[in-house]
């Protein structure tokens, strides 16, 4: 996350005193390690959707590392591995088993939850570091309806593009909606773990089946250090590494949180609009790294501060 912060420029949001407060993060995945340093005293409701316990912690790890990304403290590292926003706070609603799989049902039952009561913690942003195939016709599932009813509620939303890529229409569910902010990886061509595989060149691509360009926005994704959520057990270290757009998709969250927390009166379809003015162009195909790659300077209207390559 240190390497992370630098690419993406997060030290000119901290030198305005921007750092996310305020910013709730619904996270929909696996859970959130209550208990780690990194996010102890953060997160301010979550609940299961997929088990019988009301309260279901992370058994995956996955939930954990992605939360570190978007706002962990980094207290356990001296702050090397802080993450972007570290001090939003988060709602963890837990959609993936101890595998990482889950159903749409659980995603669609957390999202409508988001629309009744997401106000109520303050949630602005929602990651989904998750997705589904896409099906090769047109036609919405349950899963993008409630999606895009939860944007049309005014909520950014943040999906990954999936790892099923290079090749054309091979973004994921519900990435492929045109509404949301589709997230890629934005150094895919590094060899990586991914989908239990060493591969390189995963991040999905468009268009969609609907013609629609995605993704929207690309950030890092490769070897990304951040909590591990089994950090309790024997031998085991406070950090992991992750890769996929699973974890670019939290870098944008978290960088999003960062411009809210600076800005609290712009709406999702603003926020958009500044995202697509002001990524850093990388040179590579539209459909494969959609306006660029995240850049905070620039998103905080600093267009005179250079983004790292």
């Amino acid at each position: 996350m240190n390497r992370v912060r630098e690419l993406v420029g997060a030290s000119a949001a901290y030198r305005q005193g921007y750092r996310g407060a305020g910013v709730g993060v619904a996270v929909l995945d696996s859970g959130i390690d209550p208990q780690h340093p990194d996010l102890k005293g953060r997160i301010v409701y979550s609940y299961n959707y997929i088990g019988r316990n009301q309260h279901g912690t992370d058994d995956c790890g996955h939930g954990t590392h992605i939360c570190g990304i978007i706002g962990g403290t980094g207290m356990a590292s001296g702050g090397k591995y802080q993450g972007l926003a570290p001090e939003c706070h988060f709602v963890s609603l837990k959609v993936l088993d101890r595998m990482g799989n889950g159903n749409s049902r659980a995603v669609v039952e957390a999202l409508h939850w988001l629309m009744d009561h997401g106000k109520e913690y303050d949630v602005r942003i929602i990651n989904i570091s998750m997705g589904s195939t896409a099906p090769r016709y047109t036609e919405k599932s349950g899963l993008l309806e409630a999606v895009e009813e939860a944007w049309d509620a005014g909520f950014v939303i943040c999906a990954a593009a999936g790892n099923q890529g290079p090749d054309r229409s091979t973004i994921t569910v519900p990435g492929t909606s045109p509404r949301i902010i589709t997230v890629g990886s934005s150094d895919d061509n590094q060899v990586v773990r991914v989908m239990g595989k060493r591969r390189a060149n995963y991040s999905g691509r468009g268009p969609t089946a609907a013609c629609v360009c995605k993704p929207d926005v690309v950030a890092p994704g490769a070897y990304i250090v951040s909590c591990n959520g089994a950090w309790r057990k024997p031998g085991a270290a406070v950090y992991a590494t992750k890769s996929g757009t699973s974890m670019a998709t939290p870098v944008v969250s978290g960088s999003l949180a960062l411009l809210l927390s600076a800005r609290r009166e712009l709406t999702n379809k603003e926020v958009k609009m500044l995202l697509s003015t002001s990524c850093r162009n990388l040179g590579l195909p539209r459909n494969q790294q959609g306006w660029g790659m995240i850049c905070v300077p620039r998103l905080l209207g600093q267009g005179t501060e250079f983004c790292r390559e």
